[in-house]
């Protein structure tokens, strides 16, 4: 876990972390950009507090959490727990708020209290995603981009009122006429989103190609498929929670999602969570997920840097 690999682990020898994100904060940050995620591990990290405290002094400011996607519990602040998912579910590799026009440019995970078994967060480059996908697949969708479709209701999936973090729908409609975010106001409490995304990004420090888009994630293909028949059988596909086509509003056939789901599970990584490990994502670089976990698993997160480079 040296070298070029994801992630770079650095180790800490108890020492505490504040000290040394603030002493080295410029060559922590190259070696994020390098390597696409720094893991700090054997750090006093000093709870929430400690773990805010080097978000701050890394990128500034944590985020609130806006237009969500999974539910999240406030631990403290805009440090969030993870999604809220059952501890048998997988959550597939995706890279945080992509479906939006502004994201976080860095992710923070803060182990609080590691699983019994299981339950890593695994790790993929989207470079190395970008590049062992077949070139006519990759093509198609930087010409076509990919859509995102999502229901919200109070029976199934999220809320508006929850995703959006208000009650007020005229505050949801202007967010989202801002935001490049159609939204279809459908009676009892329901709202249809649609947003036309690209698939294919730069990074603004590298220039390099990344696949940078919720269309595995959020594609039907990639639920269970004992989930995947009992959402079709009680509310057919156009009223799913989430769904992706191409940005035309094509289908996008499951073998193509089932090429793209093969290209980030070959490029994945992962590590055992310690206490107290401190896990640091550029979110443009390196994709992340949650494996299956028993145990009472607790890991604290935070996004910071927000970006719209394209």
């Amino acid at each position: 876990m040296t070298g070029h690999e994801l992630p770079l682990v650095i180790e800490g020898g108890g020492a505490r972390i504040s000290g040394l994100v603030r002493s080295d904060r410029q060559e922590i940050r190259k070696s994020l950009t390098a390597h696409g995620a720094v893991l700090f591990r054997d750090f006093e990290v000093g709870g929430v507090d400690g773990f805010d405290e080097v978000v701050r002094e890394l990128s500034g400011a944590p985020l609130t959490y806006a237009e969500r996607s999974s539910p999240r519990s406030v631990i403290k602040g805009n440090v969030y727990t993870s999604t809220d998912y059952p501890s048998q579910e997988e959550i597939f590799l995706h890279n945080e708020n992509s479906y939006q026009t502004v994201w976080p440019m860095v992710l923070y995970f803060h182990c609080l209290r590691p699983p019994s078994s299981q339950g890593a967060t695994p790790l993929a480059s989207t470079r190395a995603v970008h590049d062992r996908m077949d070139p006519s697949i990759r093509e198609e969708f930087a010409r076509r981009g990919w859509m995102v479709v999502r229901n919200y209701s109070d029976e199934l999936g999220m809320s508006w009122r929850e995703a959006f973090n208000t009650d007020s729908e005229d505050e949801v409609t202007d967010y989202c006429r801002g935001n490049g975010v159609r939204t279809e106001w459908l009676g009892g409490d329901r709202l249809r989103t649609r947003a036309v995304r690209q698939a294919v990004h730069r990074h603004p420090v590298t220039g390099d190609p990344v696949w940078f888009n919720h269309a595995t994630f959020f594609h039907l293909s990639t639920l269970p498929e004992g989930v995947r028949l009992g959402l079709l059988e009680m509310c057919g596909e156009e009223n799913l929670p989430s769904n992706t086509y191409y940005g035309d509003g094509g289908t996008i056939p499951d073998a193509v999602v089932g090429h793209l789901r093969d290209c980030y599970r070959s490029a994945s990584v992962r590590f055992d969570y310690r206490q107290d490990d401190v896990l640091v994502i550029d979110n443009m670089l390196t994709s992340h997920g949650r494996e299956p976990f028993t145990g009472p698993r607790k890991i604290a997160v935070a996004m910071a840097e927000p970006s719209s480079t394209t």
